[in-house]
């Protein structure tokens, strides 16, 4: 019986199969063929990703972070075809990561997936979750390599080529090759980061609570060191201050008395990026509430059980721990080394760019946020052809002014090429702001005639460079710089037959963009018990508790979705109402 109705079966399927239409038994035939050859071309190859032209010039993606996020964010997707390559596939609110650490927030509360961000945008888009391990700019192409294997032999690498690449890989914390730090130490920088750091500090409450322990064994678990007095470093210690005070102390009241926090720092002052009247108050505040703080130490070795380090008075001293966490600044990426080497910044700690964030000697590649800083061109540097140095560009200056080739410049002249002067060179009007000078005539107040040469052009201008300087690697610098490059993308047409940008020193016509400029808007430190630090524009410095009131609605504000930012309000209320989790989640 069974035999009779397996052949009752295949003479149905045979006669299915005949009845079927030509052009249907075709098409499955094709779609099983190029299955098949699609396959095996990924047998023991690197896949090539090019696909069809839509007319549309590629816009590559390199991160997810603030310059990142922001571009993606930002870009008309619309006019390219967007791509996204990142070993994480979301964007992550940097500034709350010391609040994940000791439960305040939660970590999905600060994390947006990139998809949500261009769901609703329309437009071409794709995101792959790899690691881009090296860049060419020769071909234009980059080489990825996912986390899992995709092809055949499992080493998932694929090449993507790209019309424009905008790189934003952030960078790596840095160990200054301290012995033993990679090794025993926490870092700071990715949400895995926060929740390694909060599962160990329950895990040293933990063990510090276990019996037949002698008191120099509990006072060694919980002694939680900070290396690092910078605003991270600084917000983390205050951070865990508050967790055990205000939650631990509860829970572990035998613990709680052997519990020390530690904050290194190898300068004289913690927040030094800060107002001295900040760093003043911030090393005020934690010498009160028991942190200690120990400035001009230098660690130079970390092993499992001790941290040595030097200072200039007591020499070298260990100490044991239970917790550090190294929050002592940023590395250079190897992807970034690498692509250093092969345009010729070798000898550079960060990629260089121009002020259009363009990387010096690639015309379609551009680099933001931590991996890249702006080379913004001085006044008085000279413009160098091989071995040779033959112009300065004050000289440049001085010609694009003298349009009558008279060989000297009048205040008029000058005021009808200030504008561009100031755009190209923003060291010029911030040297007048600085020395509370009205305008460009004040430089020439010791000049008795109204002409002024070449000589006399460069005497002038002879200290305005000193007002150079480079942009802190901050989250708010990566994003105007990620919304800057986007309204350039989005009118890059439209800026081709209409230039809005400075004049050009050497050459004609005036540049596509305006050069980037970042707007400070202000840097907050909180110092833990409700109380905040605060540093606006204006040099308006503020601390305490209605600070604190401002940055909950600065950073709430701050988040990429309405659904963050209400995760983040609830975990503040969560928080105030029934305390921090001390789960060993």
């Amino acid at each position: 019986m069974a035999s009779s109705g397996g052949l009752s079966m295949v003479r149905r399927a045979v006669e299915a199969v005949r009845r079927t239409p030509r052009w249907q038994k075709r098409l499955v035939f094709l779609t099983v063929g190029v299955g098949t050859v699609s396959y095996a071309c990924q047998d023991n190859r690197v896949l090539q990703i090019n696909e069809g032209s839509t007319g549309k010039k590629k816009v590559v993606i390199l991160g997810t972070g603030w310059a990142g996020a922001s571009f993606l964010r930002n870009i008309d997707t619309s006019l390219y075809d967007v791509h996204v390559v990142s070993p994480r596939n979301y964007f992550m609110f940097t500034p709350l990561l010391p609040s994940v650490t000791c439960g305040t927030v939660e970590p999905r509360s600060i994390v947006e997936p990139i998809r949500n961000i261009v769901r609703k945008r329309g437009g071409a888009f794709r995101f792959w979750e790899a690691e881009c391990f090296k860049i060419d700019p020769t071909s234009m192409k980059i080489h990825c390599r996912a986390g899992d294997g995709t092809n055949v032999d499992g080493n998932g690498e694929f090449v993507v080529d790209y019309d424009y690449l905008v790189v934003t890989v952030g960078a790596k914390p840095n160990t200054f090759n301290t012995p033993g730090v990679v090794e025993n130490c926490h870092f700071l920088k990715e949400v895995e980061d926060a929740q390694k750091i909060r599962k160990s500090v329950m895990k040293c409450f933990e063990k510090a609570s276990l019996p037949n322990l002698t008191e120099e064994e509990r006072k060694k678990n919980v002694h939680f060191v900070v290396i690092g007095g910078g605003p991270t470093g600084v917000e983390f210690a205050a951070e865990l201050h508050d967790f055990v005070n205000e939650d631990l102390a509860k829970l572990y009241p035998d613990v709680k008395k052997y519990v020390n926090i530690s904050v290194i720092e190898a300068g004289e002052h913690i927040l030094t990026m800060f107002d001295k009247r900040i760093t003043h108050f911030a090393e005020d505040k934690f010498k009160r509430e028991g942190i200690d703080l120990k400035t001009n130490f230098k660690v130079v070795k970390v092993s499992d059980k001790t941290i040595t380090m030097t200072n200039p008075a007591t020499g070298e001293i260990a100490v044991p721990y239970g917790l550090a966490v190294w929050s002592t600044g940023i590395g250079t990426r190897p992807i970034i080394m690498d692509f250093m080497k092969q345009v010729g910044q070798a000898t550079r700690r960060v990629l260089a760019t121009d002020e259009w964030l363009r990387v010096n000697g690639c015309d379609n590649v551009y680099a933001l946020g931590d991996c890249a800083t702006i080379t913004q061109r001085k006044v008085m540097s000279l413009m160098q052809s091989g071995l040779i140095y033959i112009q300065e560009d004050v000289d440049a200056i001085f010609r694009v002014a003298d349009k009558d080739n008279s060989g000297t410049l009048s205040v008029k002249k000058i005021k009808h090429v200030l504008g561009d002067i100031y755009q190209r060179y923003p060291q010029v009007e911030l040297y007048l702001k600085t020395n509370q000078m009205k305008g460009f005539h004040d430089l020439l107040k010791d000049k008795e005639s109204e002409e002024l040469n070449i000589e006399e052009f460069k005497k002038a201008l002879a200290q305005v460079d000193s007002q150079v300087k480079m942009l802190p690697a901050t989250a708010q610098v990566a994003a105007q710089e990620g919304a800057y490059l986007a309204d350039c993308f989005n009118r890059m047409n439209t800026c081709e037959e209409n230039p809005e940008g400075p004049l050009r020193i050497r050459g004609a016509g005036r540049h596509r963009f305006k050069p980037f400029r970042y707007r400070h808007l202000g840097q907050f430190a909180p110092l833990g018990g409700e109380q905040t630090a605060a540093q606006l524009p204006g040099d308006w410095v503020h601390v305490g508790h209605s600070t604190q009131w401002l940055w909950y609605s600065v950073y709430a504000s701050k988040q990429f979705s309405w659904r963050t930012r209400m995760l983040v309000v609830t975990d503040w209320g969560r928080r105030f109402i029934f305390g921090r989790d001390s789960s060993s989640l």
